[in-house]
């Protein structure tokens, strides 16, 4: 059973708001960046995606993460005609660190910070008035995570609609990790090519509405929806701490494709996980090939974390959104600093340097694959079909 999206939000570090988002990414825009959070010179890297909201380089707030998650679903219900209350609607947050950025300046300065705030439900409480909220800290592909349970209540008649949420901030203990884990320090997220160096993190929120479609409608979505979610799979296969799994992911692939009733010729377009790390774009390009085969070359690829950085638990569901405009438009933003794919990938379309027009594009795969080999893929297609 397919649900239906009715509305979206998205806050990036290329823009407020999906249609900003959305342009910003076609015209080739990316949110890199001087780091700007916390002294720079502690890290070999030096640079990051992220949200210039703050007052000064260097002094942070406390609370920024959950007040890009309001406004990404705040954007999210009003378009789906929701308003302001969420009292009888349930919001599932994905997120692969909640408030720990303000967990952190509370141990570092002293800054004040109400622990009860770090899973964001009191805040969709205050805001939202939402009574069931329910925070997924699943690494990197938690919002689509949350987006499959989402769907789950839908497919069961539990719920007739339900919100779905990502979102995370840089903070310096992960911050930290990653400038140990690469073996050179990035100056910027090259997904799929050779000579990418590694991740470097961005900040983001983005929200969907999904409303449950009724058996024998009739074709088309109707007015004011954005699209389907003709399914989504998870799995974890626990192969490694970090290290992904190609057959963990081609399983998650094979199995979001059976559940949508698609096969690989029938996929136009690929949101890749393309978080630009060694190990990430060889498994994730290993499993593509794998599961198309000799389609391999039919659809067009693209990884939106070249410009956002790489957005943690926020990543998946910003991907699908971005899946969800460029059905509806024809246009698919680049992957930028791809110069020379690698041997894995060589034979995908990859849109490269400026935005395509793909034509005809109705079916859409997006990628979300994080530590532990936590993985999770979803299947859209456009609001018409």
């Amino acid at each position: 059973m397919s649900q239906l999206v009715t509305g979206a939000g998205a806050v990036a570090s290329v823009g407020e708001g999906v249609d900003e988002v959305f342009r910003a990414l076609c015209a080739g825009t990316s949110g890199l960046g001087e780091l700007r959070g916390f002294d720079r010179e502690r890290y070999r890297a030096r640079h990051a995606y992220e949200i210039d909201d703050r007052p000064a380089p260097g002094a942070d707030l406390p609370g920024r993460a959950t007040e890009w998650l309001l406004r990404a679903v705040g954007e999210a219900a009003a378009q789906a005609g929701l308003g302001e209350d969420l009292s009888e609607v349930p919001v599932l947050v994905g997120t692969g660190l909640r408030e720990l950025r303000s967990a952190e300046l509370a141990w570092r300065d002293g800054t004040p910070f109400d622990i009860g705030r770090l899973h964001f439900g009191t805040a969709l409480r205050e805001r939202f008035r939402a009574v069931r909220t329910h925070t997924f800290s699943g690494a990197c592909s938690a919002s689509l995570y949350a987006l499959a349970l989402a769907a789950d209540l839908l497919a069961s008649g539990a719920e007739d609609t339900v919100v779905v949420a990502g979102v995370d901030t840089l903070t310096e203990s992960m911050y930290g990790l990653l400038d140990r884990v690469n073996g050179e320090p990035p100056d910027r997220v090259r997904p799929f090519d050779r000579e990418r160096r590694g991740v470097l993190m961005g900040d983001g929120a983005a929200a969907v509405v999904l409303r449950r479609e009724e058996p024998g409608a009739g074709t088309g979505a109707g007015p004011g929806a954005l699209g389907r979610v003709r399914a989504v799979s998870m799995n974890c296969d626990a192969r490694h701490v970090t290290a992904p799994d190609p057959q963990g992911i081609a399983r998650a692939v094979h199995e979001a494709q059976w559940r949508a009733g698609v096969k690989p010729g029938d996929i136009d377009l690929v949101l890749l996980h393309g978080t630009g790390t060694q190990l990430n774009d060889t498994a994730e390009a290993a499993a593509i090939r794998e599961v198309f085969g000799p389609e391999v070359c039919g659809p067009l690829m693209t990884a939106i974390k070249s410009m956002t950085g790489h957005t943690s638990g926020g990543s998946g569901l910003l991907s699908l959104i971005v899946a969800l405009e460029s059905l509806a438009s024809g246009r698919v933003p680049p992957t930028l600093g791809l110069a020379e794919p690698l041997p894995e990938a060589e034979a995908f379309r990859f849109v490269r340097d400026a935005a395509r027009d793909g034509g005809d594009l109705r079916v859409a795969q997006i990628d979300a694959f994080g530590f532990g080999g936590v993985n999770a893929v979803a299947i859209v297609e456009r609001a018409d079909r």
